[in-house]
């Protein structure tokens, strides 16, 4: 079963910034929409 779980994480696609579309370069499961640049918190 852990290896099912892994192997989800692993084919999530690429998440983009909500705003601007750019890739964010970090974990894909974080709940994190934004890229640095247009985060404004």
């Amino acid at each position: 079963m852990i290896e099912n779980v892994l192997e989800f994480f692993r084919n999530l696609p690429e998440k983009k910034c909500a705003t601007c579309g750019e890739k964010i370069e970090e974990q894909h499961e974080c709940y994190g929409n934004t890229c640095d640049k247009c985060n404004t918190l």
